[in-house]
């Protein structure tokens, strides 16, 4: 049965309208599982999250050269979408929330640095920069030796801002 009020379910809020809660107690992580008629959809949760983590800043620190640079442009852009934006290192790199809800990280690889959106299958890319075969999550790869459109990825970010915020206010969260 839904819960139909914020209550304490072991430690986490449980939202309103959700069905269900499963807990990775590994990853300290937990998922919502709302009831939207037919249509069932995730939420990725960080209860642990905070407004500046200083993990992220050592993150930063210890990613130099291009690659770093490119990580630290874009998550600042990213930090920079709202006031409730809250942050965490999550499997080893950067990840934004709006409140508690993921939307959006960054992660250096050898050779690239990804910026993903934990519902980017959901979001408006008419831009098409989105990579990306998984059921709710998107990236977009930068490399160093090749230009991006800055001015569609920013909107792209704060797409998936605005769409985490619609999803928490329908969610009764906000």
């Amino acid at each position: 049965m839904p819960r139909t009020s914020w209550e304490d379910f072991g430690g986490f809020r449980f939202l309103p309208t959700f069905a269900e809660l499963w807990i990775d107690e590994h990853m300290k992580t937990k998922y919502l599982i709302p009831l939207v008629g037919a249509a069932m959809s995730q939420l990725f949760l960080f209860p642990g999250s905070v407004k500046r983590d200083p993990a992220i800043e050592v993150w930063m620190h210890q990613h130099s050269g291009e690659l770093g640079a490119l990580a630290q442009r874009w998550f600042k852009v990213i930090r920079d979408c709202g006031d409730d934006v809250r942050e965490l290192l999550h499997d080893g790199h950067p990840t934004a929330c709006v409140g508690d809800a993921a939307f959006a990280y960054v992660n250096a690889f050898t050779a690239h640095v990804n910026v993903g959106f934990f519902r980017g299958a959901e979001i408006a890319d008419p831009e098409r920069l989105l990579e990306g075969t998984g059921r709710f999550m998107r990236h977009v790869k930068l490399r160093p030796e090749r230009d991006v459109d800055a001015s569609a990825l920013t909107k792209l970010i704060e797409t998936a801002y605005a769409d985490m915020k619609g999803r928490l206010k329908a969610a009764g969260s906000l």
